[in-house]
């Protein structure tokens, strides 16, 4: 089943292939200029730190539907070895196993593909089961620093999460811009609350998982046209899932990723998060956020932090 002509209308609209460069592999990240950075740090009033990722554990968010995507394994691989003889200094090693997109994280511009194109038309052929994501992966990303803003689309909405079954629309976004009273503008990260997580925080991870809201197709043209840098929510899927579209499944995913180069992340905290910030009356700050940079990889677990 090919994508409908609804989809490439859209994907044209929003298509950033050789705006920066027909080399290029990371997409809308070069929005975030030393400008935008220097602007971002200057708006640290409290210097309140915000920690954003879920810890990294064996029960953790993942529920099976996606193959070989394991929650993270730990295991101990040395405790307490005195490596150069009895009476020196003991050491404890670990070792984990687990899926670069299993908890909190960033995908990278090859995590999808489409019409057997990843973003800037390389082929998805350059994607190989040794070596990885030949062009666009993970590990060139770079520092990811900018400002954060939280768009709290539930509380704008006056909840405190979205149903299954709600897609975050425009509308949706910009009701939150007006609850937090600030305007996204370009080089900024954007953070979707849904208030999703606090079904998984609560330990109902299947309900977490599906359905879920999530961002709607029409969204990716609202973030081109502000020239947003990257995004993320509390969800396990980022988009609405079951789709809003009846058989179209991960079309924001190809959208963003694929056409436009921006990316995505998923499986935020941002409860503390909406929290400090309705406190504060504030919904930007200082956000580091750089990836693990695995060679090759497709995505990357990240601990990221807001700093009010």
């Amino acid at each position: 089943m090919s994508l409908p002509a609804e989809f490439h209308e859209i994907a044209k609209r929003v298509n950033n292939w050789g705006r920066w460069g027909a080399e290029d592999e990371i997409g809308t990240l070069n929005l975030i200029t030393d400008e935008v950075v220097r602007r971002a740090a200057a708006g640290v009033l409290s210097g309140l730190r915000v920690p954003l990722a879920l810890p990294l554990r064996r029960d953790g968010v993942q529920t099976g539907m996606i193959p070989g995507r394991v929650d993270p394994l730990h295991t101990m691989t040395q405790i307490n070895q005195e490596l150069f003889g009895p009476g020196t200094v003991a050491c404890s090693d670990d070792a984990v196993t687990m899926g670069l997109q299993a908890a909190t994280h960033w995908d990278a511009l090859t995590h999808v593909s489409h019409s057997g194109t990843l973003y800037n038309g390389r082929p998805a052929g350059t994607i190989t089961a040794h070596g990885g994501a030949e062009f666009g992966g993970i590990d060139k990303v770079g520092h990811i620093v900018s400002r954060g803003v939280l768009l709290d689309v539930a509380r704008a909405l006056g909840r405190e999460r979205l149903d299954g079954g709600h897609a975050v629309t425009p509308e949706d976004l910009e009701a939150a811009e007006e609850m937090g009273g600030t305007r996204v503008g370009p080089g900024d990260v954007v953070l979707v609350r849904t208030g999703q997580m606090q079904v998984l925080l609560a330990g109902d991870k299947e309900a977490y998982a599906f359905p879920s809201p999530g961002l709607s197709v029409r969204t990716p043209e609202w973030f081109h046209a502000r020239d947003v840098a990257a995004v993320a929510n509390d969800t396990l899927t980022f988009e609405i899932f079951p789709p809003e579209i009846e058989g179209l499944w991960l079309p924001v995913h190809a959208l963003d990723l694929v056409e436009m180069g921006m990316p995505q992340g998923q499986n935020w905290n941002l409860e503390k998060l909406s929290t400090a910030c309705g406190e504060l009356r504030r919904h930007t700050f200082l956000l580091s956020a750089t990836p693990e940079p695995f060679a090759g990889g497709t995505g990357s677990p990240v601990a990221p932090v807001a700093i009010l």
